[in-house]
């Protein structure tokens, strides 16, 4: 799902060592929980200061054996199809689509961590590490942000629960212009996602209290 706010990963770096949650010096809390699939995935807490918390939601990383099982197979048909047919050709194009799809895989498919960082004064910035290490991170300022709900959806013919920001329409700041939503790899249950909205409101709680003070 697209999102219109804008992506300053880079641009924001500087404004992020700015604010209240500049070195971590607050608690951590690590929590296992169950992802929609079953798999069991790890929730991390950080409280950085009261308006600065960071979740991240890791999953199980690429086994080393379901990889294996999957080259060997492509690799014994390849083998099959050179007997056959005797032209080396079909064990070459089997290496190098082993090696262009698994590349592929680990650079833009697989993500090992979800980490979702809020600040209360600045905004939301979210972060996916892929298994391959590159990082993708979209910055959603505060003044976007309309509200963070749990929402509901079908997936695979069952009702699951993920975590969205609604983004202010610019025009009528009483509607939803977007929906953007959290943690889309990892696919956390609806216990794991209640922990991190309770914080998300915690936070907007506090920005509408100062700003109504001011």
């Amino acid at each position: 799902m697209a999102t219109r706010a804008a992506t300053k990963g880079m641009n924001r770096s500087a404004q992020l060592e700015d604010c209240s949650c500049r070195p971590w010096r607050g608690s951590m809390e690590e929590l296992g929980y169950l992802a929609v699939s079953g798999e069991h995935i790890t929730l991390q807490r950080r409280l950085h200061s009261a308006s600065c918390r960071e979740f991240s939601v890791r999953s199980p990383r690429l086994q080393l054996r379901l990889l294996s099982a999957a080259t060997c197979s492509v690799w014994l048909v390849a083998y099959g199809l050179f007997v056959l047919s005797e032209n080396s050709m079909v064990l070459s194009a089997a290496i190098f689509i082993t090696i262009i799809s698994l590349i592929t895989y680990l650079h833009f498919v697989k993500i090992d961590q979800e980490s979702l960082l809020v600040i209360g004064s600045l905004g939301i910035q979210m972060t996916s590490f892929y298994a391959s290490g590159k990082e993708s991170t979209t910055f959603i300022e505060m003044g976007q942000v309309k509200d963070v709900v749990i929402n509901e959806a079908i997936y695979m013919q069952k009702v699951i629960y993920y975590l969205c920001i609604l983004l202010q329409d610019p025009v009528e700041p009483h509607l939803v212009s977007e929906v953007v939503p959290l943690f889309q790899s990892s696919k956390p249950r609806l216990d794991c996602l209640v922990e991190v909205y309770k914080s998300c409101q915690e936070i907007l709680k506090q920005m509408k209290t100062t700003s109504q003070k001011l």
